[in-house]
């Protein structure tokens, strides 16, 4: 049995791989997912000139978009702030950050900059603030899911339980 992200992502590859061509909506949940997979597949082919804990924090940010992917697969329309925060983190703020800490020379990595900390610790830093930031988004999106589950059931229990009106 395929995951959810297996069948986006095999969607994304038979939609084409240019997003954006053909009419293919370049902020679709497959578009995204597709993105989402180029983007694992960087980190892990650079994962030797990237510190650890930094590879460890690129990939615990994908993990969250993906898991954030996720809660748009049941929406018509998904979520538009989600759709925001992926596009964000997967197509601006994660590689940025990655591009900006690769492209330095190796022998200033670890040399404390103008604030004291080195690149290392700046770029460990940066990459656990996404963290942060798309499991706050997951965490909201989430309550917006029970909010709309504890308001479905008062709904149906006002509309299907015995009134005090009822004779």
């Amino acid at each position: 049995m395929r995951s959810w992200l297996q069948r986006l992502r095999a969607d994304a590859s038979s939609a084409g791989a240019g997003a954006g061509a053909g009419g293919h909506d370049p902020d679709s949940p497959q578009a995204l997912a597709h993105a989402l997979d180029e983007l694992e597949a960087r980190i892990n082919r650079n994962g030797g000139r990237l510190p650890t804990a930094a590879t460890v924090a690129a990939l615990d940010v994908t993990d969250l978009v993906g898991q954030l992917l996720e809660t748009t697969l049941d929406d018509a329309v998904p979520d538009v702030e989600v759709v925001l925060a992926v596009r964000g983190l997967v197509r601006d703020y994660l590689p940025t950050t990655l591009d900006r800490f690769l492209a330095l020379d190796p022998s200033v990595l670890t040399r404390p900059l103008q604030h004291g900390r080195s690149p290392v610790e700046q770029v460990v830093d940066q990459l656990a603030a996404m963290a942060d930031a798309a499991a706050d988004v997951l965490a909201a999106t989430r309550a917006r899911d029970t909010d709309a589950l504890v308001s479905q059931g008062i709904f149906l229990r006002t509309k299907f339980s015995r009134s005090d009106l009822d004779l």
